[in-house]
């Protein structure tokens, strides 16, 4: 492998260049010098020779292109394209990794040129369907043969350069299509997107699928192991692999923060990326100055009616209009404001009532424009409410996006900010991603976000990605970014945030039915799930890994050689029953937690043990039991989150330390030190970070607002700890809560005989300090040589082969495929269906569940089956729809059972809330018998374009179950899936995109 900064020094290539060991990337070497240069390595197979003639294509370490360009470009090309365009010319596959402003897309045009010029064909993958349009009209611009397929949309499919979601490809690559064998280059834009928990998957297959011949252009925001991203592709399809880095930006940008309640921008991060520690002081003391509110004044904004919900709080109102006349004032125009929250978005825009940034030629075109995008719509439909009160704002220059906005008003909103007529657009991160659309200035309105877990603060490639939009190229000398904070931040956590390193990619590969089915009957013996197992960059990421672990080992084995022996097996015996004790109550834990089990417990008053993390808060006590994430409050935003979560939050009063849980900041657990002053406070804590129960309980105050109110139960708390010196009475998983399984009856009372072991150990009542804190470091680092020497034994094959082997068995059960592994009828049905959970469909289809509904019901049903926005209201359905969906939970339910007889980790409560979302069969079968859509609006409160998203990816669902009812012979079916799917397509919910 070979490195070269270009346009500062290249490398020639030694004698073997696949054996040389790669220098780390280090970005803050470089970041003094923002000169434009660009990093440049190469991924080599050891037994590859390259056939190009060097004196047209340089070297496999200094690609430099000397023939004729297939595309001219109107401006001189950066380093890092012309580094990329000589490695595309090479016919070399190629990652190139920079910012969002940096002018990636000009490489991918140079590849979809060259395709032209050599007669060949090109393909080019996006995440997003919205993406794919807005790349398919710009590509159009630019090109004249190209085409578009989505799943919603196929325009010109015969075109030389196809533009298609990454889905499609995944499809045409598990049906062999013709298409392929013209194809000479697939670019994946946005390629950082495999990091997606859900989707990230089909990346990582297709890359995996494509054939050796066809090479890929890779675009990315910058990623920190771009390096390892190429050795993969190396790896897997045994050729070289270029990346071309660079973390420069065409404009720099300068940070600034702003102390909510206050008035003053502080520079903190200059243009030079040089962190200016005294400004950064003099904002910490404008909040010793002046406390900050609790940020809630725009918490009862109604927007459209709506009461906001859910989200983070964020920048308060008064504030954000401060910010953006200040803006407008110093001609930092246009910006865009991001807050993590759709609600907010547009309580933010709908607050600025008196400002108005467009002259009245301005406002004439954008009426004009208006009423152009939206004459494509009914009459009815052009009078909705989300449409009709856009126009007002949009003429004045202000604007909304984000996901739940009307396809056609988002669009709109895009076109016209491309156009300079929006000056300020008030944005959820979504519009960070995909086509360049930068402003002057960028406005974080907070800088933590609630990712379905917690509130915790943004990382820097969210950081990096957002700010990115600031500065236009060619237009502005700096982009500004202004950060706004309601509590002092820690001064390494904005350091982190805005000069970290960008995030590494990390696999989140994962085994589907789908792809085992797809595997075993369409793939010709050519790929077996084997065979992508050992091929995905999980795989590669874990073998890499292990030389550092075992380095890691040494190291710590080094240690615990020189810690202190004396009195070892007296206290390494105590210390077992310690660890003995906690492995089993663990285990018990697990189980008592579970809500069909726990909450009968869980009264106001109960005293809990909770820990989070390392974190041992102690004892706290019961407040409420809510279902559902907890929503943002002013006064205490982060939540305590456990990796599995149950949707189960106890609100738990917690002894903090003073001054943590002030201003939304993180609330901190209070040492347990003598004379350590703390406060209690209400904290949301979910359910699995419960570590113990007491038998006790204490009234708990009415209004806990008042301090006071709250410090006397820390009092009574205190009391009975003293009173209890062994520790609080728990409750008895078997006397006190009825647990009769005899496999935990066992375990509570190897507990008991373990504790009277323990309190009658001499070291118990003792307590060798000194002795015990030696030889606990010890433990501790024996315990973590362990676990990271299984870690090195516990190959990644290995467990992914045991769950091939067990959702195989999974299969076999349901009757998908045979013993010797050849698929059935219903497997072949189930191959056909990517967009639902493809199990629990065939069965729905082939028990006759679908046989007694018209085809009304039957798209409600379905419905269920797609991903989308949860409603935070009572769900009442209608007589025809409860017996259906009963029918589907209680399917769902079986299919848990039987995943879990075949050993599969699966949660069964949690497997049928997943698979069943019915949040919007009311809407769905009132809209397939004819209703308009401002009637099915008004049935929940879900945003527009949310249900417009959900019927889309309904209809192309129903058209694969159409596919699947063919496959499996069942043509009533098939007839009632079309019905179904026809009966939706109408109106604004299938209005053609403004980009097409």
């Amino acid at each position: 492998m070979e490195s070269s900064p270009a346009a500062v020094k290249r490398k020639e290539p030694e004698a073997n260049p696949g054996e040389k060991e790669v220098p780390e990337l280090n970005s803050s070497s470089k970041r003094a010098n923002l000169t434009r240069t660009c990093v440049h390595e190469v991924a080599v197979p050891s037994s590859y020779t390259s056939t190009n003639d060097e004196s047209v294509h340089g070297t496999l370490s200094n690609p430099c292109y000397n023939g004729e360009m297939a595309k001219i470009y109107p401006f001189k090309l950066d380093p890092f394209q012309e580094v990329s365009v000589a490695c595309l010319e090479r016919n070399e596959s190629i990652l190139v990794s920079a910012h969002t402003s940096a002018g990636k897309t000009a490489v991918a045009e140079y590849a979809i040129a060259m395709s032209f010029r050599d007669k060949q064909r090109v393909i080019y993958t996006s995440p997003l369907k919205a993406l794919s349009n807005q790349k398919y009209r710009e590509l159009s611009h630019e090109f004249s043969d190209v085409g578009l397929m989505t799943g919603d949309v196929t325009l010109s499919p015969n075109a030389s350069c196809l533009v298609m979601t990454t889905e499609i490809l995944r499809g045409m690559l598990y049906r062999g299509s013709e298409v392929l064998k013209e194809v000479a280059w697939v670019i994946f834009d946005e390629i950082h997107y495999m990091k997606d928990r859900e989707r990230g998957v089909v990346w990582e297959e297709s890359i995996i699928f494509l054939p050796p011949a066809i090479k890929m252009v890779f675009l990315s925001a910058t990623m920190s192991n771009a390096t390892q991203f190429a050795e993969w592709i190396c790896n897997i399809h045994k050729q070289p692999c270029h990346v071309v880095y660079t973390d420069f930006r065409p404009t720099p940008l300068q940070h600034y923060m702003f102390p909510m309640g206050g008035s003053g921008l502080y520079l903190v991060i200059d243009e030079n990326e040089q962190f200016r520690e005294d400004n950064f002081l003099k904002m910490q003391d404008s909040f010793a100055k002046k406390k900050v509110g609790d940020g809630s004044n725009s918490a009862n904004a109604r927007v459209r009616g709506r009461i906001a919900k859910g989200g983070s709080t964020s920048g308060g109102v008064s504030d954000i209009c401060k910010i953006v006349k200040m803006i407008m004032e110093r001609k930092f125009q246009p910006v865009i404001v991001f807050s993590f929250s759709r609600r907010e978005c547009e309580q933010h825009a709908m607050s600025m009532p008196k400002l108005d940034f467009n002259t009245e030629e301005e406002k004439e075109i954008v009426k004009e424009v208006f009423h152009n995008a939206v004459d494509c719509l009914s009459e009815e439909d052009r009078n909705l409410p989300a449409i009709e009160l856009m126009l007002p704002l949009l003429q004045r220059g202000i604007a909304v996006h984000h996901s739940g906005l009307l396809p056609v008003i988002k669009e709109l909103v895009e076109l016209l900010f491309q156009e300079g007529l929006i000056k300020a657009l008030f944005a959820t991160e979504t519009f960070a991603m995909g086509l360049n659309m930068p402003a002057k200035t960028v406005v974080f309105t907070s800088v933590k976000k609630w990712d379905g877990d917690s509130h915790r603060y943004i990382g820097s490639g969210e950081y990096i990605q957002m700010s990115g939009r600031a500065g236009r190229r060619g237009k502005d000398d700096r982009g500004i970014c202004i950060i706004m904070i309601d509590e002092k931040m820690e001064m390494d956590s904005i350091k982190d945030m805005v000069l970290g390193k960008p995030a590494p990619l990390v696999s989140t590969f994962r085994l589907s039915y789908y792809t085992i089915l797809n595997l075993l009957s369409h793939a010709q013996g050519q790929f077996t799930a084997e065979h992508v197992i050992k091929h995905s960059f999980h795989q590669f990421q874990h073998e890499k890994a292990l030389p550092d672990i075992g380095k890691k080992v040494s190291k710590l084995e080094e240690e615990a050689a020189k810690l202190d022996a004396s009195g070892e097996g007296e206290v390494a015996e105590y210390h077992k029953l310690k660890l003995e004790i906690a492995q089993r109550e663990k285990k018990l834990m697990a189980e008592i937690t579970r809500p069909e089990r726990v909450l009968h417990f869980l009264l106001p008053g109960r005293l809990v043990k909770v820990w989070e993390g390392g974190k041992d808060w102690g004892w706290g006590v019961v407040v409420n039991v809510v279902k559902k994430p907890p929503a943002a409050s002013g006064s205490m935003p982060a939540a305590l989150s456990a990796s599995r979560s149950t949707g189960y939050i106890v609100d738990t009063l917690l002894h903090c330390s003073l001054g943590s849980g002030e201003n939304g900041s993180q609330p901190k657990p209070c040492p347990p030190r003598p004379g350590e002053k703390g406060e209690m406070h209400v904290v949301p804590v979910q359910l699995p970070l419960i570590s113990s129960l007491s038998k006790l309980r204490i009234s708990v105050p009415a209004d806990l607002r008042p301090l006071e109110a709250r410090q006397s139960i820390l009092l009574a708390v205190q009391e009975l700890q003293k009173r209890f010196p062994q520790g609080l009475p728990k409750l008895n998983p078997v006397k006190d809560m009825g647990f009769e399984d005899p496999e935990f009856v066992d375990i509570v009372n190897q507990i008991e005989e373990l504790e009277k072991k323990l309190f009658a150990h001499p070291l118990h009542k003792s307590q060798d300090e000194h002795q015990l804190k030696s030889f606990q470091k010890k433990a501790e680092v024996n315990h973590e040589i362990q676990q990271l020497k299984s870690k090195m034994r516990d190959s990644q094959l290995q467990k992914f082969r045991d769950e091939l082997k067990n959702r195989s068995q999974v299969l076999k059960k349901l009757g998908h495929i045979d013993a010797d592994g050849v698929v059935l009828l219903k497997g072949r049905a189930a191959c056909l269906i990517d967009t639902g959970d493809e199990l629990l469909v065939t069965e729905l289809m082939l028990n006759g569940t679908f046989n007694d509904l018209d085809h009304h019901q039957t798209a409600a049903l379905a419905s269920c089956f797609i991903p989308g926005d949860k409603t935070n209201e009572q769900i009442h359905l209608r007589a025809e729809l409860t017996k259906p969906l009963q029918q589907l939970q209680d399917t769902a339910r079986r299919i848990a059972e039987i995943q879990r007889e075949c050993k599969l980790e699966i949660n069964i409560e949690e497997y049928v809330e997943a698979s069943v979302r019915p949040f919007l069969m009311d809407v769905i079968y009132c809209w397939s018998k004819g209703a308009s859509f401002a009637e099915v609006i008004q049935m929940t409160d879900i945003f527009e374009g949310s249900i417009i998203r959900l019927v889309r990816r309904l209809d192309e669902f129903l058209n694969q179950l159409k596919g699947a009812a063919h496959a499996a012979g069942e043509v009533d079916l098939e007839n009632k899936f079309a019905a179904a799917s026809e009966s939706l397509r109408r109106g604004i919910m299938f209005a053609n995109s403004l980009y097409l």
